[in-house]
Parts: structure tokens; sequence; C-alpha cells
């Protein structure tokens, strides 16, 4: 029979343990808790309107990242001001791993372009870069060129009167577009549209008579006859058209222009959360199916995680921060 104070004791010993694992208990119970990331569907925000590359790259990553995560990536787009309106949605978003940005080249122009209501570094957490791929020299079949110096010699012999449709000023096909320009010594007049989209429709009708958007969005256009693709922007020919030249080798030496897609999360996204996005992201782009997918579309996969994505993105504000500059590209 245990004495009074031994008895008492005993009862100490038992509270002080209890106490001690309580802290332990509650560790794992919110471990648990957090673990099962995502619990309900997660919101990508593409800042242009459907039927452009970030358009068409975010539905593709977006119906995959649902399958692998086993929730729905559900689509918002959400156009304007050359991604801008999009991006500070995007960026005052509770930082919980349920809305996510897709970036692209043009969220490198931007910096140089407007006064951001967010800062383009530390207003978001990269999470993966997903791919690359160049613009495209597209004309309408009514045009009379055949080749890049075909074309180049009609704007020569009508300066400032053929037109070229673009997916708003500051954006990927608009600087594009400005380069041949400059490098080609040519002159057009440039109609500005909110987005690419908006920009093929325009061209499809017949009332733009060329444009320079990315071969992604201009691919099904070329297959179905609807455009005739007279050269690629990249440093190399691409993998889907590799009979067609790239400007530089068809009559513009040393033109390049070559856009990108990635995903960004607001700021203060919590690390685990991050990890575990540019993770599944990596798995998604390493399957077999969906760098199929992205060649099919004129584009290559081109994964970097949040290490190196951060990087890069600040070498591509700084690189096209010195375009807009010397070409003295201002938003009206």
């Amino acid at each position: 029979m245990k004495k009074k104070g031994e008895s008492r004791l005993f009862k100490m010993f038992g509270m002080l343990l209890a106490l001690l694992l309580t802290p332990v208990v509650f560790a794992v119970s919110g471990f648990a808790a957090a673990d099962p990331y995502p619990v309900k569907p997660i919101r990508l925000i593409i800042p242009f309107p459907p039927g452009g590359s970030n358009d068409i790259v975010g539905r593709l990553i977006a119906a995959k990242l649902s399958e692998s995560l086993g929730k729905q990536i559900v689509i918002d787009n959400r156009g304007g001001a050359g991604g801008v309106i999009g991006s500070e949605m995007a960026a005052k978003s509770a930082p919980d791993g349920y809305t996510l940005l897709i970036a692209s080249a043009a969220y490198g122009f931007n910096p140089a372009l407007y006064k951001l209501p967010f800062d383009p570094v530390k207003s978001f957490v990269p999470i993966a870069k997903l791919g690359s791929g160049p613009n495209s020299l597209t004309v309408h079949p009514s045009v009379p060129a055949n080749t890049v110096k075909e074309l180049i010699a009609l704007m020569k012999a009508k300066p400032g009167q053929m037109i070229c449709g673009s997916a708003g000023v500051g954006s990927f096909q608009h600087m594009g577009t400005e380069l041949f320009k400059m490098m080609a010594g040519v002159d057009f007049k440039i109609v500005q549209f909110k987005g690419g989209g908006p920009a093929m429709i325009d061209q499809l009708g017949g009332h733009s008579q060329f444009s320079f958007g990315s071969l992604i969005q201009t691919l099904p256009h070329v297959q179905s006859g609807k455009f005739r693709i007279l050269a690629t922007g990249g440093l190399k020919r691409s993998a889907a058209l590799p009979n067609v030249p790239t400007i530089s080798e068809a009559g513009v030496p040393g033109y390049e222009a070559t856009n990108w897609w990635g995903i960004l999360a607001p700021a203060g996204t919590p690390a685990p959360i991050a990890e575990k996005l540019s993770q599944e992201i990596k798995t998604v782009l390493g399957s077999a199916e969906v760098k199929a997918l992205f060649q099919k579309e004129g584009a290559d996969v081109d994964y970097l995680g949040p290490a190196e994505f951060g990087p890069f993105i600040e070498k591509e504000i700084t690189k096209w921060g010195k375009v807009v500059k010397e070409a003295n590209i201002k938003v009206e």
C-alpha cells in the first residue's frame, strides 16, 4: 500500500508529464492538419484574356496539376494593362497557397513601362518556371509575301502603311514587333489589342496583315492554313516546325525574341507549400505527355525551381528594361 506522500508525488509527476507532452501533441496534430494541402480548389490568375500564350500554357498546366494534386485549379482571366491588373490582384491575395499567378516575359517588361502597384521581386514567391517558346512572324494569306525578305520589301515599298496586330503596349508580342522594326529598318503601323487572343482574331479577319505572336498561339492557325508563317524568333529553329527558318536566318541577322512562362505565389506563402507546388510542377513537366504537348504547341518545357527562377526573373527585368529605354517605348 502506497504512502500518502508517495501517492501525492506520483500524482504531481503525472501532471508534469502531461504538461510536457501537450506541446508535442499539438505540434503533431498541427502538422497533420497542415500536411494535406491542398484541401480546396486553387485559383490560377492569368493576367491576360483567353486565347493568348499565357492562357494556353496556364490551362495546360492547370489541367495536369489538378490531376497531380487531387484538387481543381480554377482559371481566372484578369486581363488589362499588360498583365499588371491581374498581377496586382495576385500580389494582394492571401498568401495561403490558394492563389497563384502565371507570369511570362511581359512580367519582365512591366517595371520599365508602368508605375507598378506592387514590387515585382518582393511581392511574390517564385514557384517554378514552366517553359519557353519563340515568337513567330505570320501573315494573313492575302499578303503577297512568302519570305521575310519579301515582306520587308513590301514594308519598304509602302512605309507606314502595312498593319501589324499586337497584344498590347509592353506585351511580349509588342516587344518582338518593335525589335523587328529597329533591326530591319522598316516602318509599319502597330495596332494594339488587349491580349494575344483579340490580336489573333483581328488577323484572322484580315484586318491586321501580319503579327509577331507567340508560336504557341499562332501554330494552330498556321496548321489550319489561316495564317502563313514566314519565320520563328528563336535562336534555333522550332522542333515543331523544323523546315521554317528563324527570323535571324531569313533576313534580320541577330534577331531573337523568346517568351517564357512561370508560376508565382503571393509573398508570405509558407515555404513548405511553395516547395510542394514546385515539386508537383516539376513532376508534371517531366512527363513525356506534357513535353509532347508543349512541343505540339511550339514551345519547350524549361523547368527552374524557386532558387533559380527568382534570379532569372531579376535578370529579365534588367534586360528588357534596357530595351524599353533604347526603343523609347511608353504606355499611353
